[in-house]
């Protein structure tokens, strides 16, 4: 039985229910958790700060000591850096910068010396371009007040956090969604199995459920296996032997141009559970926010089905 996508003359009035719901949650809890990880991140560049002598003192023994500490210092200039902008300025080998800001590790394969050359190219960017208006100190040639410390801190977390702010919203929003679900199945006497605990999804006991749960399929190339996450995966109470669990994924928006941009995440999803589970795979959505009738329409031709936040009690549809 279809839940959602086959009732197209309700989209609409759904649609506007949704973005209702998501703008609602937005006003009153987005601030709260962009604000909080601001107040992380301004801790975290304080520390950077006193790693590098208040940056007049960016030498290759602090990136092997802290290779996470690119990013900030990336924003700790005038203007601040792109990855690729500092690349370029500082002349530099693109997968070593790539490598530290994706995966917070230097290279492997490269000579000892050639990486403390890179990095000390870097140093020597970051201190020729440090914001003389945010560090005041710089140029007064002093050691600096904790109040400007703090100052200067705050302000590059607020372009750190800037740079990621959707990134924030969606994982304070995916957080709140999964919450939803779990507060719905507990109340119909669903178990949560704990993180960790090393239960397969096709192991699950009827009357279980997981959060972001790995399952593995292959990949075209028939040999090489990869693990797809899936945010919430319930095995229904009625399930019979040998029967797949439920997938759905929790999916937020804050416009639409986005959504129909990232569609095609979950019909690739669909696309390789299907080719290692067979058809009966049920994959499918549990919305809030900017979703389009152009959305929707591609995601059921995909045979994709959904669940609306603004109406939970839909779960029960598909027998759980």
């Amino acid at each position: 039985m279809q839940a959602n996508s086959n009732k197209t003359r309700q989209w609409k009035a759904d649609i506007a229910q949704s973005v209702d719901m998501y703008n609602v949650w937005f006003m009153s809890f987005a601030p709260v958790a962009f604000r909080e990880t601001r107040i992380r991140t301004t801790k975290d560049v304080e520390a950077a700060l006193v790693s590098t002598r208040y940056l007049t003192d960016i030498s290759p023994a602090i990136f092997r000591t802290n290779p996470d500490i690119l990013p900030t210092l990336r924003m700790s200039t005038c203007p601040p850096l792109a990855v690729d902008r500092l690349i370029g300025l500082a002349g530099i080998s693109a997968s070593m910068v790539k490598r530290m800001e994706n995966e917070k590790k230097l290279p492997v394969k490269m000579a000892y010396d050639d990486v403390d050359r890179e990095l000390g190219k870097i140093g020597a960017i970051i201190e020729k371009m440090a914001d003389p208006d945010i560090f005041v100190w710089l140029e007064q040639k002093k050691s600096p007040a904790k109040a400007e410390i703090h100052r200067a801190a705050t302000i590059v977390a607020d372009r750190l956090c800037g740079s990621v702010a959707n990134p924030i919203i969606r994982n304070a929003q995916e957080k709140r969604q999964l919450a939803a679900i779990k507060s719905w199945l507990e109340e119909r006497g669903y178990t949560q199995i704990p993180a960790g605990n090393g239960t397969r999804f096709d192991a699950m006991s009827p009357g279980t459920f997981s959060f972001r749960m790995n399952v593995p399929v292959k990949l075209e190339n028939g040999v090489q296996s990869v693990n797809i996450p899936v945010d919430a995966v319930i095995m229904p109470k009625n399930a019979k032997a040998k029967q797949l669990p439920l997938f759905f994924e929790a999916k937020s928006a804050g416009d639409y141009t986005n959504t129909n941009k990232r569609r095609k995440e979950e019909a690739v999803k669909m696309a390789q559970l299907r080719s290692a589970y067979g058809r009966k795979v049920q994959f499918n959505l549990f919305l809030c926010g900017y979703f389009d009738s152009s959305y929707l329409g591609y995601e059921a031709a995909e045979g994709i089905d959904w669940v609306w936040e603004h109406r939970i009690d839909d779960l029960a549809l598909f027998g759980i």
